[in-house]
């Protein structure tokens, strides 16, 4: 019987242990997933921070970590829910300008106003579900270190999830919402604007490391802008052009350059081909 008693009392005993670890863990745990919620998640509760930052990938990758984690603490909670997602609203009665005081730059913005993406809403699970599937295929391109411009990616979402993006507005928006979700650029999510640029006239660009390229000398065809944003940042620009042009129409663009025309007036000439992209448009700022 003492033999029993005893076996009895040291089973208790680590059940007790095991279940006091459990707790310990458990607490522990939590107190993680708060801290990180407070370091990392400072971006959906911060009323300045309502527009797209450029951050490096492992900041992206916390962001979209800290995401999934709480929507994960949600599901698992005593009464568990399906969280609503807070996106940046995307309209114009949202923007701002914001006039420059002592330069003649201005800069428009989003306020604070969010819209809610639920999964809850008629007709609304597919777009809820597409979030979380680009935001899991954004996270594997940056733990590669790769790029890839919305046109691979929505190729690459057709071969895995062919009933949730038919098309390429699919990506499109739901890249958009997630841009708005985690506040921070495409760029930083490791999709690579893909660009129609061109430019010709008075410029000489160069890259870090290579030879430099001068605009004047490159045809009709004029020089490509190039899609990669963190390149263009580090393009070395020499210009004596008083005048920057831009030309809707590719045909027009092709005249001008093939006449020489910023011989006569001193300028640079910039087409997106009819859509004004995103990298050309950087190009031009």
């Amino acid at each position: 019987m003492s033999l029993c008693f005893d076996i009895k009392l040291s089973s208790t005993s680590v059940l007790r242990a095991k279940s006091n670890r459990n707790q310990n863990f458990e607490k522990s745990f939590h107190s993680l997933m708060e801290d990180l919620r407070n370091s990392t998640l400072k971006f959906f509760t911060d009323q300045e921070l309502c527009y797209a930052d450029i951050v490096p990938p492992t900041q992206v990758r916390a962001r979209i970590e800290v995401s999934v984690l709480s929507f994960l603490k949600i599901l698992n909670a005593s009464n568990p829910a399906i969280s609503d997602l807070p996106l940046i609203q995307r309209k114009l009665s949202n923007s701002r300008m914001n006039h420059g005081l002592l330069t003649e730059l201005s800069y428009v913005f989003l306020s604070n106003s969010v819209s809610i993406r639920s999964l809850m809403r008629p007709n609304a699970g597919k777009a809820f579900v597409r979030v979380w599937k680009v935001m899991e295929m954004c996270y594997q391109i940056l733990l590669k270190e790769k790029r890839v411009t919305q046109r691979e990616l929505f190729y690459k979402l057709l071969c895995d999830s062919p009933h949730l993006f038919p098309s390429q507005k699919d990506v499109n928006r739901t890249i958009q919402d997630l841009v708005a979700l985690l506040r921070c650029s495409r760029y930083s999510l490791g999709i690579m604007a893909s660009s129609r640029g061109l430019i010709a006239g008075r410029l000489i660009m160069q890259e870090p490391g290579k030879e430099a390229v001068d605009c004047s000398v490159c045809g009709s065809s004029g020089h490509t802008v190039s899609g990669d944003l963190s390149l263009l940042d580090k393009l070395v620009l020499n210009a004596d052009a008083r005048y920057i042009i831009i030309v809707e129409k590719h045909a027009i663009f092709q005249r001008l350059a093939e006449d020489r025309f910023f011989s006569q007036i001193p300028s640079i000439l910039i087409t997106a081909k009819g859509y004004p992209d995103m990298a050309t448009r950087y190009s031009a700022h």
